[in-house]
């Protein structure tokens, strides 16, 4: 027992470097930028209160427990912006790569069984293939978009985002586990780009 404490407060201790990942995405007033733990915290809250834009069979609890883990990887890769110009791109296999080695690491500390489990859970996430994980998707790639709003622009002014990068990049993404929310979200991101 005393091995495995050891090991899951490894792990806790290891998560509470999120709050040191600064993302590009502001607080919604604007105030300064967000760090990963705040945005993993967000979106978990997120997904209690807009359950009802779940599609069937999406369990909120694992949606939840997805999203708290699901950016543990940027302790080591740090946040790659969707619309980043930095030359490191969202999704590249080089990013990729690295966010796999980043989960075995940290997914690592924990003993195995429980290191096994939730690395899976960050794999579903990761290929979003499940209605769960496209749930989990939908909401974050929401939630910026929202702080985008509220800010009055925020990083889609900072990274040139158009309407067009807007719909391809992250519409597409919510549309597949909420259309319904895409549909309410673009009616509030449309006039903002004119």
């Amino acid at each position: 027992m005393t091995d495995r404490l050891e090991r899951q407060f490894a792990f806790l201790n290891e998560a509470d470097r999120l709050k040191q990942i600064l993302r590009a995405t502001t607080l919604v007033d604007g105030s300064r930028v967000e760090n990963s733990g705040e945005h993993s915290w967000h979106l978990a809250l997120y997904a209690l209160v807009l359950a009802d834009q779940a599609g069937p069979g999406v369990s909120i609890d694992r949606v939840i427990r997805m999203l708290l883990i699901h950016d543990l990887v940027e302790i080591d890769v740090g946040d790659v912006p969707i619309h980043s110009r930095n030359g490191q791109a969202h999704g590249s296999e080089a990013t990729q790569a690295a966010e796999a080695r980043a989960a075995e690491r940290i997914f690592g500390l924990l003993p195995p069984d429980l290191g096994e489990s939730l690395r899976a859970l960050w794999e579903e996430f990761e290929a979003a293939e499940t209605p769960d994980a496209r749930f989990a998707k939908s909401l974050d790639r929401v939630q910026p978009v929202m702080a985008n709003l509220m800010s009055g622009g925020g990083t889609w002014e900072t990274y040139g985002v158009t309407y067009d990068q807007l719909e391809a990049r992250v519409g597409s993404r919510i549309a597949r586990g909420a259309p319904a929310l895409w549909d309410w979200v673009r009616e509030k991101a449309r006039p903002r780009f004119g």
